[in-house]
């Protein structure tokens, strides 16, 4: 059964998609980049108010892959007590060696690799995830303006990366700028989750309001293209 992600950048936005039902509560501050970071002491705010009543994940911010500075970031948000911590994996820089690095808190921790699908990311740093005890890997966007992900990567390769990520029996979650009309042609694909943020957003405006009927828009269909 394909979930539904919901990215929040507030504790009244987190109230509001947990009223709406969402599987995942994702919270990142889409202001400061594809992957933008909330304060860690918000998110150990909104982890709190929220009480388990959903799985939260958050965001570590746009950094380089640096082993150190990631490492560092991950730990820090990992002490706010979200479920899931999620790491994109930007061009260049050293993905094998965070990876590695990072691997020394995958037993306590379930870290999530964001890919992004403009930047023509190597699938085959998948099976180094699994072998590093990650949790699960995504696909999204890096640079909103192009379009979203049926935009910018041809449903093939979705398909692989879906195909590889599930044979690796890791959690495998689709997002980037995604629309209403997006979700019937990615639904068969079987994703555990697809995410969203600005087609909840007030003129799919990612740095916008929530739009309440939008939230639930969006989760009707899921429902009902399952």
């Amino acid at each position: 059964m394909t979930g539904m992600l919901a990215s929040v950048t507030s504790l009244d936005e987190a109230a509001l998609v947990l009223g709406a039902q969402v599987d995942i509560i994702d919270l990142k501050q889409p202001e400061q980049g594809a992957l933008g970071a909330l304060e860690t002491g918000l998110v150990r705010q909104i982890v709190t108010h929220i009480d388990g009543r959903c799985p939260v994940s958050a965001t570590v911010g746009d950094l380089p892959m640096q082993p150190t500075l990631v490492f560092e970031a991950v730990k820090a948000m990992a002490e706010t007590g979200v479920d899931y911590i999620k790491i994109g994996f930007f061009p260049g820089g050293d993905w094998t060696g965070t990876v590695a690095k990072l691997s020394a808190l995958t037993r306590q921790h379930a870290l999530i690799a964001v890919l992004f699908a403009d930047a023509q990311p190597d699938l085959s740093i998948i099976a180094t995830l699994k072998n590093a005890d990650f949790k699960g890997a995504m696909l999204d966007t890096m640079d909103k303006q192009k379009g979203s992900l049926v935009q910018v990567m041809d449903k093939t390769i979705i398909g692989q990366f879906v195909a590889q990520t599930k044979a690796c029996q890791l959690l495998c979650g689709l997002a980037g700028s995604l629309r209403l009309t997006d979700i019937a042609g990615l639904m068969p694909y079987q994703p555990d989750y697809l995410g969203f943020r600005g087609a909840l957003c007030q003129q799919h405006n990612r740095t916008a309001q929530l739009d309440t009927e939008a939230i639930a828009r969006i989760r009707q269909a899921i429902v009902d293209a399952a």
